[in-house]
């Protein structure tokens, strides 16, 4: 008999979210500064920067506020949440991107 088990879990959303955005950021800002020219290029970096600071904090505060527990059957349990937050997050890092190349 399967235990009672409830996924949801408010930190691990959070956090998927915010891995999410720092990736999408990270790889829009390299494509910007890449492709880009002037001032889009000087975004591009920012967003490189951002990308990478909302990285490493995910990784750091994730290291000490989620207890090993196992992951695989909080993952497969949870899977349509973290796709959820996944989609949620690159669609924010999509939308910054966007909004800052608008502006230049």
């Amino acid at each position: 008999m399967i235990a009672a088990y409830y996924p949801w879990d408010w930190t691990v959303f959070l956090f998927v979210v915010l891995a999410l955005l720092a990736l999408s950021l990270f790889v829009l800002g390299i494509l910007t500064a890449y492709f880009g020219s002037g001032k889009s290029r000087t975004v591009g970096v920012i967003l490189l920067v951002l990308g990478l600071a909302v990285g490493i904090a995910v990784v750091y505060v994730t290291h000490f506020t989620m207890p090993s527990v196992h992951l695989l059957y909080n993952v497969i349990l949870g899977t349509l949440f973290y796709v959820l937050a996944a989609v949620i997050g690159a669609v924010i890092g999509l939308l910054i991107f966007l909004g800052a190349i608008m502006k230049t």
